[in-house]
């Protein structure tokens, strides 16, 4: 469905038109939704940054989450997983997560603080919703701060999973809804996992770009 990131975030940023010019602040989680969020930041002429959070995944399947933490320690929690995993290891999942939340902050956001949310429209964007564990923590923390409306943007997302987060945010905005939703890579012809060096980049270029270099 989507060629790349880049292809994927100009699409979804022509379903945002209606934010474009209106002040908006385009957060993106990453390491894969910055160049989503990167080229939804540019068309919509928003002002743009990172969001920190994390997902918490299962000690023996990594690439499944049965939650995610904020930076703010906001923690969004899957009920199931207080029934597989005992709370000591849900702690000591939570610490190594909280550890590579700080490292991020520094790392691909240059140590700076998020921006100041509170009454902004808030664009949440990643390269896709799973489970929406990682998302629902993101909302969490800008409720904590305040934000004045709270949009969950992404390319690609199951109808479920849209549902249950538009619980959450104040408005859901996806690309495309298969009906057979297994992972966000399947809608993706190149698809890999985004080193900081890149996010870093788009972050360095976006700077450039702001300031008319």
């Amino acid at each position: 469905m989507f060629r790349d990131r880049t292809d994927a975030g100009r699409r979804l940023a022509r379903k945002l038109e209606k934010y474009r010019g209106t002040g908006a602040l385009v957060l993106a989680i990453p390491r894969g939704g910055v160049e989503v969020g990167y080229q939804v930041a540019r068309h919509l002429e928003a002002d743009f940054s990172i969001i920190v959070t994390r997902k918490l995944p299962f000690p023996d399947n990594p690439e499944s989450g049965f939650g995610a933490i904020a930076e703010d320690g906001s923690v969004f929690m899957m009920e199931a997983a207080r029934y597989q995993l005992s709370d000591t290891a849900i702690e000591r999942i939570a610490q190594e997560q909280r550890r590579e939340v700080r490292r991020r902050i520094e790392v691909l956001r240059g140590g700076r603080p998020l921006p100041d949310v509170e009454g902004r429209t808030v664009i949440l964007v990643d390269d896709g919703i799973a489970m929406g564990s990682t998302m629902g923590a993101s909302i969490m923390l800008l409720r904590n701060r305040k934000a004045g409306r709270v949009v969950a943007a992404a390319p690609v997302t199951g109808a479920r999973t849209a549902s249950e987060v538009g619980k959450l945010a104040d408005e859901v905005v996806v690309v495309e809804t298969p009906a057979h939703f297994y992972a966000v890579a399947q809608v993706y012809e190149n698809w890999y996992d985004v080193p900081d060096e890149e996010v870093v980049e788009i972050m360095e270029r976006w700077e450039r770009e702001r300031r008319g270099l």
